[in-house]
C-alpha cells in the first residue's frame, strides 16, 4: 500500500484518484493540495481524503504520506518536483515533464540527485489495447517496425492554462504530442535514439499565441519513421488512434471513437458522455470504463508496483525529458520549415536491436519482391534479377 499526497484538484486528479482508489484499490490519498481551497474541500469529501490544503509544502511534507503525485498546471511541476525530491519521496509527474527538455532536465537532476524514485506518468502507453498491442510487437508478429503514426485531436483542452503558452509552453503539441511522441517511441524500441524531426504547425481557429493544430515526423536511428498528429480543432469528440506498420504486419488502434458502444439518442443522454464529448445528442460513442480505457489502472499498477519491488517502471523522468527534446525539435523545426536535431545531453538508450529483415529468394536468379493474387485466380510475383537488378514479373 502507498500513502499519497495528490497535488492538484482537477480533471486529471480525479482520473488519478478513480484509478487508485476504485481500481487498484490498496493505496490511500491521505492529503490533497490545490491553489485553490473550496477545490481541495471538494476533492477531499468525494474521494473521503482525511487533509486538505492550499500550502503545498505541507502537503508535501505531510508525514503520513510517502509518494507525492504532481497534477498540477505545466508551470508548477518544476516547483513541485524540486520540493518532492528535497523531502526524499517517491514522485510522480503527470505529462508533459517540462514546457521545454531544459526544464525536465532539471527535475530528472534534482530526483536522481536526491536518489528518490521518479515516474512519468504517461498514460496512454499503458492503454490496454497499447499494451497487448507492444506485446505483439516485441514477439515479432509484425516483424520490424518501419513506421508509426498516432494521432490524438479533440475541440480543446478543459482548463483557461492549456491556452496561454507562458504557463503550458505551447499548445496542442506540448498538450497532445507528448502521449504520441511516447506511443511512437514505445513501439519503435525506446532503445533506438530519435536522431531529428520536421514539423509543421499553425493557428487555425482559437485566438491565441500558441499552435491549435499540428503534424510531424520523427526520424529514428534504425530508419524508423514516427508521425504524429495532434488537435484542437476537431470537432465531434475526441479521437485517439495509432498505426504501426511493420515488415510483416500492421495493428491498428482505435481507442475513443468506432470502439463497439455507439448509442443514437434524439432527446439528449441527460448527462456526461465521454472526455471532450461535444453534445449528448444524435450519434454518441460512450466509453464504458474511460479511467482503465486511458491507461490509467495499468499506469499505477506498474508504477507503484516498481516502488514496492524497488525496480524502475516502464517510464521514468528520462523518458519525460527525451519527449520534451524531441518536442523542443518539432517547434524549432515548425520555425525554420527543416528537419531539425534532437538534441539530447545525454543518451541511455543504445545501440539499435534489430537486424535487416533478409532478401527473400525467389530461385537462383531472383529476388522476390512480391507475391499477389489476381482477380483472375492466378498468382503473379514481381522479381528482381539477383546479376542484372532488372525487374519482372511472371505468373507463378
Amino acid at each position: 500500500m502507498q500513502r499519497i499526497s495528490m497535488l492538484g484538484a482537477g480533471l486529471i486528479a480525479d482520473f488519478y484518484a478513480d484509478a487508485l482508489l476504485g481500481s487498484r484499490g490498496r493505496d490511500q490519498i491521505k492529503t490533497v493540495y490545490s491553489r485553490t481551497a473550496q477545490r481541495a474541500s471538494e476533492f477531499a469529501s468525494k474521494w473521503s481524503v482525511d487533509r486538505h490544503t492550499t500550502d503545498l509544502q505541507a502537503a508535501i511534507e505531510d508525514p503520513e504520506t510517502d509518494v507525492v503525485v504532481v497534477a498540477l498546471p505545466n508551470d508548477l511541476h518544476e516547483t513541485a518536483v524540486v520540493a518532492a525530491a528535497r523531502s526524499g519521496k517517491a514522485v510522480l509527474c503527470t505529462k508533459p515533464l517540462g514546457r521545454d527538455a531544459n526544464e525536465a532536465r532539471r527535475m530528472l537532476h534534482a530526483v536522481e540527485s536526491a536518489g528518490v524514485f521518479h515516474g512519468y506518468l504517461e498514460d496512454l502507453v499503458y492503454t490496454p489495447k497499447t499494451l497487448k498491442a507492444l506485446k505483439s510487437v516485441r514477439q515479432g508478429a509484425i516483424g520490424r517496425v518501419l513506421w508509426v503514426r498516432s494521432r490524438e485531436t479533440h475541440p480543446g483542452p478543459h482548463s483557461d492554462w492549456f491556452w496561454d503558452r507562458d504557463r503550458s509552453g505551447g499548445g496542442a503539441i506540448i498538450d497532445m504530442g507528448c502521449h504520441c511522441i511516447e506511443i511512437i517511441r514505445s513501439f519503435v524500441g525506446k532503445r533506438v535514439r530519435p536522431v531529428e524531426v520536421m514539423c509543421w504547425a499553425d493557428t487555425h481557429v482559437h485566438p491565441i499565441d500558441a499552435e491549435d493544430h499540428a503534424i510531424g515526423l520523427i526520424r529514428f536511428e534504425n530508419g524508423a519513421i514516427g508521425q504524429f498528429e495532434v488537435s484542437w480543432i476537431f470537432r465531434g469528440g475526441m479521437d485517439l488512434r495509432d498505426e504501426i506498420a511493420g515488415s510483416e504486419g500492421t495493428i491498428w488502434l482505435n481507442h475513443w471513437m468506432r470502439t463497439g458502444f455507439e448509442m443514437y439518442s434524439a432527446n439528449g443522454k441527460k448527462g456526461y458522455v465521454a472526455e471532450k464529448a461535444e453534445d449528448d445528442t444524435g450519434w454518441l460513442f460512450p466509453v464504458g470504463d474511460e479511467t482503465a480505457a486511458l491507461g490509467y489502472v495499468e499506469m499505477f499498477t506498474d508504477v507503484l508496483g516498481a516502488i514496492e519491488k524497488k525496480i524502475e517502471p516502464t517510464e521514468t523522468f528520462y523518458d519525460g525529458y527525451v519527449v520534451n527534446a524531441i518536442m523542443d525539435a518539432a517547434y524549432q523545426s515548425d520555425m525554420t520549415k527543416r528537419w531539425e536535431p534532437v538534441e539530447l545531453f545525454e543518451w541511455r538508450g543504445g545501440v539499435p536491436d534489430f537486424e535487416a529483415e533478409p532478401v527473400r529468394e525467389y530461385d537462383d536468379r531472383h529476388f522476390l519482391i512480391k507475391r499477389e493474387r489476381m482477380p483472375d485466380g492466378q498468382t503473379r510475383v514481381i522479381l528482381r534479377d539477383k546479376r542484372s537488378g532488372r525487374v519482372t514479373q511472371r505468373i507463378d
